[in-house]
């Protein structure tokens, strides 16, 4: 009987633990799922821009195939041609164009408070803050290059007669193909002077009969000189300068395979210098740095010029100067701007990050 008093004082208490542990754990619940009171704050986040440079090379591949009589052109038509299969790059021109990259190391919290007269506020798809209560500026779309359409390519076969097509041997192929080129001369030698057989009969027939014989011989010339197919392409490299620097390596370039690895030598390097044209006093720069009473956690950027240089190996080929947001000072701008009584439109340059317009707008009527 003592034993199963026992037993059942044991079950009481166990009903009662389970009880205060399900009671503990809805308090706790319900104090998490409550919002902390200093998290109520409605703000947007936005960065600041780094100011980034896009070099476009134009870079040009030529082609060259030997032709498949290369072997007789020196004794039928007296030109020392390619034997060999080749392919070269050519750096035909450089152009750089700046743009803006957010900067993750000024990534701050627009404080939006029911007091202040912001109404919206403008950022890249990326984030980085363009306008506040404004339209932003626009920046002009990059040209882009576009190739131009190439000629078919001419089949020397197609401008061959039955005796070149059945001919027994290279060297008899050869042979007449020679002759057909040299016949194709002279009678483009005779249109021009007045003297062939069936002659045009007017200055539109004597164009399209010359176009012709010129194509048939260009054709015919490939089997001895080869095709040489030249190709213009786009490339684009991009550096973003964050500091001071003498030489630091942007591409390698090579005749025999264009742009290559950083760490490939057979390269020529293009290298990159970075100067400050006029440096901010540190000082300064300390100053913009603290706090204002009413800091609304607006931030904008006062850009430093810079001098950047594109060097070729030792030689310098391009320099270029432009405002910098990476550079100089970040300052921050007071919440009163955006009072009860009057509020400001404000337009950031989208490149740089610093003040482009700023303009009062009186709230009173």
């Amino acid at each position: 009987m003592m034993k199963l008093q026992n037993n059942k004082t044991i079950a009481s208490l166990c009903r009662k633990s389970n009880l205060v542990a399900k009671i503990a754990a809805l308090l706790l619940c319900s104090f998490v799922a409550l919002p902390s009171l200093a998290q109520v704050v409605e703000g947007t986040s936005y960065y600041l821009p780094k100011t980034a440079m896009r070099f476009t090379l134009l870079v040009e591949k030529t082609v060259f195939a030997p032709g498949e009589m290369c072997g007789y052109a020196q004794r039928y038509l007296k030109k020392s041609v390619g034997q060999e299969p080749a392919t070269t790059y050519r750096l035909l021109s450089t152009t750089m164009n700046t743009f803006a990259v957010p900067d993750t190391a000024k990534r701050h919290t627009l404080i939006m408070d029911r007091r202040l007269s912001i109404s919206n506020v403008e950022r890249t798809d990326d984030g980085i803050l363009l306008a506040i209560n404004a339209r932003p500026s626009s920046l002009p779309e990059p040209a882009h290059f576009v190739a131009k359409p190439k000629a078919a390519p001419l089949n020397a076969r197609d401008y061959m007669n039955e005796d070149i097509l059945t001919a027994g041997s290279t060297a008899k192929m050869a042979a007449l193909i020679a002759q057909e080129i040299y016949d194709i001369r002279d009678s483009r030698n005779q249109l021009q002077r007045g003297q062939a057989e069936f002659m045009p009969t007017d200055g539109q027939q004597l164009r399209i009969m010359m176009e012709g014989l010129d194509r048939q011989e260009r054709a015919l010339r490939q089997m001895f000189e080869g095709t040489t197919t030249i190709d213009t392409t786009e490339v684009v490299v991009e550096y973003v300068p964050t500091k001071v620097v003498d030489r630091e390596l942007l591409f390698r370039f090579s005749r025999y395979f264009g742009l290559v690895d950083a760490d490939d030598l057979s390269g020529e390097p293009y290298y990159v210098s970075v100067a400050l044209d006029q440096p901010f006093a540190e000082e300064a720069a300390a100053d913009a740095q603290k706090k204002q009473k009413d800091d609304i956690g607006l931030w904008v950027n006062t850009p430093a010029r810079i001098k950047v240089k594109l060097i070729r190996g030792t030689q310098p080929l391009y320099s270029y100067d432009f405002n910098a947001g990476q550079f100089g000072r970040t300052e921050v701008l007071s919440g009163a701007l955006f009072g009860r009584k009057q509020t400001c439109r404000i337009v950031l340059n989208p490149l740089t990050g610093g003040i482009e317009s700023i303009k009062e707008d009186n709230l009173e009527h």
